[in-house]
């Protein structure tokens, strides 16, 4: 349990932030510290800046009292080297000090980027030169480096993060929390500072949230990013029973600005834009671009982050064979999460490019011709880790110890022989986007005959000696679960993307049959008709409250008007042929004259050609 002392400084620090940032704020205002909407920035209104000063106020305060500097400063102690040993709460309120005098200049003065560079990395030594590292690697020399780009690095990625009201501080907040889930009992100094920052950007996150009347600038993002990743090195010095845990437990913690940061990075990189410079490609960005409102976008990385924190608790708390069962699947969803959401198109102009001979070329397009490669190393993994999964789920203490060598000795067989059958079975000839029925016996055969071989060959190469029947039905079943799930939620990210982006006048389709299906997957596929379906009308009573292509048929012809009123609907489309259904064409005629509605009809016909034409066209009409 927290001690009460522990969680009163968090509370402290909280109601700090609380009663400051309005008056931080009030000051702002009066002295014309604001950030004004610019074409680059997310924001659409001028709001006060210097929120970070309540921020650090909070931490500073609290750390003052709880961590009871006075004191410890009389009782600093030096090592056999002549170096000061230094307790983690000065470390901490001495770089954000610094960070935060630094970060107040660059909001009053806007430095450049060197300049703030510099003044990080020269924080980031010091804290190395107190002994403070991840304690990642033997090598002292490979372990400063990694440090040092780790504290840096973990610094500027929240400073990236403060991109969207309340996002900053609340990915922060869910990141100590998981800090202090983590240090409980463990390390009591992380774990009161790591309540001290959440309580800080808990109180500041009350005025943040959307719709935001402050914003922390750098002083405030620089000051979060710092700490965090200073309490982020303590988890390596307790992780001696659990190598893997030193280094997937701060990389799960810190989960979201990581993600954030690769991607944006990657991207301006490939789109010949400078990583330095602001813009609107960030993650939140691109999730409120699939159609989710900011607060939305907002929660979800939230959840994201409380789902990794809380993964990075159990895999500290888990032995080394344990481990990769929680790994992986996270890594996986985070790899998976952001190759969807860079594929969204920020800077149409740009986006994906690298210059090439003074043109910009798509790099989408070269690297479609390489997929087949991407799939089977995705697959590779996939294969690799059902089959371990399967023995972790078989069998469990001194058992799976035993177990895991047969596991070793046989892994390569298995992957070897299932991406052959893969292969062959033509599973990599397919595209995602398209999934059909097809598509998913093609897999599950593929799966089976895989399996099936996979015991061939390990009966005749180890003649099933010391192996489970019961491993392979489960490998059989994860390994289809994981091909299926992969390829399938990339056409769910597809289609609920092409969804939540349509724009356009608000139509309804009258007719819930084969051509309605169609038509309605014409419009969620071709956003140049510039159409918005709401759903279906049909005059048969059976179909009504059903759904086609998740739009549900929503009554007949009669419940037009009011749905007209309550979607404020512009036109209908007719789906069905014209002279088989007379009598409700013309009723949707005479009803769309005199309501001033539009009605289309759709239809699909073969144009004859001249044979000596080039081409011969099937043509896809809305007229």
């Amino acid at each position: 349990m927290i001690e009460t002392t522990q969680l009163g400084y968090g509370v402290l620090a909280f109601l700090i932030s609380l009663i400051m940032t309005p008056v931080v704020r009030l000051v702002a205002i009066k002295n014309g510290w604001v950030a004004r909407p610019k074409e680059d920035r997310w924001h659409k209104k001028t709001t006060a800046l210097m929120g970070g000063i309540a921020i650090f106020l909070g931490i500073g305060i609290s750390i003052l009292i709880g961590g009871d500097l006075y004191a410890a400063l009389r009782e600093i102690t030096f090592n056999g080297q002549g170096k000061p040993v230094l307790p983690l709460s000065i470390v901490v309120f001495g770089g954000t000090l610094i960070l935060f005098l630094l970060g107040l200049a660059d909001d009053f003065v806007n430095l450049k980027p060197q300049t703030k560079l510099i003044g990080q990395i020269t924080v980031a030594s010091v804290v190395i030169f107190l002994g403070f590292r991840l304690n990642w690697f033997t090598s002292l020399t490979l372990d400063t480096m990694f440090t040092l780009i780790w504290i840096v690095g973990i610094t500027n990625a929240f400073n990236l993060l403060d991109n969207m009201d309340g996002l900053c501080a609340g990915v922060a907040m869910v990141a100590c929390m998981s800090m202090v889930f983590l240090y409980n009992g463990i390390n009591p100094s992380a774990c009161l500072l790591a309540l001290i920052v959440a309580g800080a950007c808990l109180g500041f996150l009350i005025y943040n949230f959307n719709p935001a009347s402050i914003f922390m600038g750098d002083c405030g993002s620089l000051v979060i990013g710092f700490a965090i990743a200073v309490l982020s090195l303590q988890y390596g010095k307790t992780a001696i029973l659990n190598p893997l845990s030193a280094f997937a437990v701060p990389l799960l913690i810190l989960m979201v600005p990581i993600l954030d940061t690769t991607l944006v990075t990657t991207i301006r990189l490939l789109s010949g834009r400078k990583a330095s410079t602001g813009g609107r490609d960030h993650t939140s960005h691109r999730l409120v671009l699939m159609g989710l409102s900011e607060k939305q976008a907002v929660l979800i990385l939230y959840g994201i982050g409380a789902v990794s924190g809380l993964s990075a608790v159990f895999v500290s708390r888990s032995d080394s064979l344990t481990s990769p069962a929680v790994i992986i699947p996270v890594a996986l969803s985070t790899l998976l999460m952001g190759i969807y959401l860079s594929q969204l198109r920020v800077y149409p102009e740009k986006e994906f490019s690298v210059l090439r001979g003074h043109k910009y070329t798509p790099i989408l397009i070269e690297l479609t011709y390489k997929r087949q490669l991407a799939m089977i190393v995705l697959d590779l993994g996939l294969v690799a880790f059902s089959y371990y999964l399967s023995y972790r789920l078989r069998f469990d203490g001194t058992d799976f110890a035993f177990y895991f060598k047969v596991f070793l000795k046989s892994l390569p067989v298995i992957i070897a022989i299932k991406l052959i059958v893969f292969f062959f079975g033509g599973i990599y000839k397919g595209f995602w986007r398209y999934l059909s029925t097809r598509d998913v016996f093609l897999y599950i055969r593929s799966s089976t005959m895989a399996t099936i071989l996979a015991i061939t060959c390990v009966t005749i190469l180890f003649r099933f000696k010391d192996f489970s029947k019961g491993v392979f039905i489960i490998d059989w079943l994860l390994t289809t679960v994981f091909i299926l799930g992969t390829r399938g939620s990339f056409r769910f990210f597809t289609e609920t993307m092409k969804r939540k982006t349509l724009a356009g006048d608000r139509v309804i389709i009258y007719g819930a049959g084969q051509g309605g299906e169609l038509l309605m997957r014409e419009i969620i596929n071709n956003k140049s008709l510039n159409l918005n379906p709401v759903g279906f009308l049909d005059d048969d009573p059976l179909k009504i409250g059903k759904k086609i292509q998740g739009y549900a048929i929503l009554g007949n012809f009669e419940k037009l008007h009011d749905l007209v009123e309550k979607y404020g609907i512009r036109g209908v489309l007719l789906s069905f042929n014209g002279r088989a259904n007379q009598n409700a064409c013309q009723t949707a005629l005479q009803y769309c004259r005199k309501n001033g509605l539009f009605v289309k009809k759709f239809k699909i016909e073969l144009e004859p050609m001249d044979l000596t034409a080039e081409h011969h066209d099937v043509a896809t009409r809305l007229n």
